[in-house]
């Protein structure tokens, strides 16, 4: 199936690492130019070697998210040298950062990073034929998930938005989405931390899954790369639950 992402300019935050390296990889494959940032350059550097050899262009820069005030420019200077932005994805997260019982941090990065992220893309976006943004949720946002913290809130706010800027930006021609993952496993990332740290609660918890397993990182970039592509241009304002059958409560 074609996805129409030739020559598309993806935008994605963070991007060294995990589900969204591999959905940047996915981008690439698909003969997307990809735009990143990260705060380890020498993930950055491997990356972009690793994105580059599917011969797109492949811009990747050094910031950090937790600098709200540098960060809008950090994304319009990537679109800039890039050569615009037709798609993006606000992936990075306080979680990824280990910070997921910080209220204030995922406020800051989870919430406040999104929206300003949206801002100031939105003039590259509106002169796109193929606007498109994915925001990422998480089904502890949709379902009662171990404990309260912070994290598990303020993915909650982020659906909300999700779907209201979907209805204000749809007559700029821009679509907007939400993924929600369950569970995933990749190595140095939370559940990596907590299969060698807590393994009876990590089987425990791929037990649950209707599937019987952890997600891994393609399951989720596959539905991120689809639902930010032509090939899903009718589609806006959804929240795509890629978790497993984790989650047990019945979709309308």
């Amino acid at each position: 199936m074609d996805l129409g992402l030739k020559g598309l300019k993806v935008i994605l935050t963070g991007g060294s690492r995990g589900t969204g390296r591999a959905t940047l990889e996915m981008f690439a494959a698909e003969g997307a130019d990809v735009g990143f940032f990260s705060r380890n350059q020498a993930q950055i550097d491997d990356a972009v070697a690793s994105f580059s050899k599917h011969g797109v262009k492949v811009v990747g820069k050094q910031g950090d998210l937790a600098d709200l005030d540098a960060y809008p420019k950090l994304l319009t200077d990537i679109a800039d040298e890039l050569g615009g932005c037709d798609i993006f994805i606000p992936s990075a997260s306080a979680s990824g950062s280990q910070l997921a019982q910080d209220w204030e941090a995922c406020f800051r990065m989870d919430v406040l990073g999104t929206v300003r992220g949206c801002e100031a893309l939105e003039p590259y976006l509106e002169k796109s034929a193929h606007g498109a943004v994915v925001i990422l949720g998480s089904t502890a946002a949709t379902e009662t998930f171990f404990a309260p913290q912070a994290f598990n809130a303020m993915k909650a706010p982020l659906l909300t938005y999700s779907g209201q800027l979907a209805q204000a930006w749809g007559p700029k021609g821009i679509r907007v989405n939400a993924v929600s993952p369950g569970p995933v496993w990749f190595e140095g990332g939370n559940w990596d931390d907590i299969k060698k740290g807590v393994p009876d609660l990590f089987a425990a918890t791929e037990a649950t899954a209707a599937l019987g397993r952890i997600g891994a990182v393609d399951d989720v970039a596959k539905a991120i790369v689809f639902l930010a592509s032509p090939a899903s241009a009718w589609t806006t304002a959804t929240n795509l639950i890629v978790d497993g059958g984790y989650t047990k409560r019945i979709q309308f």
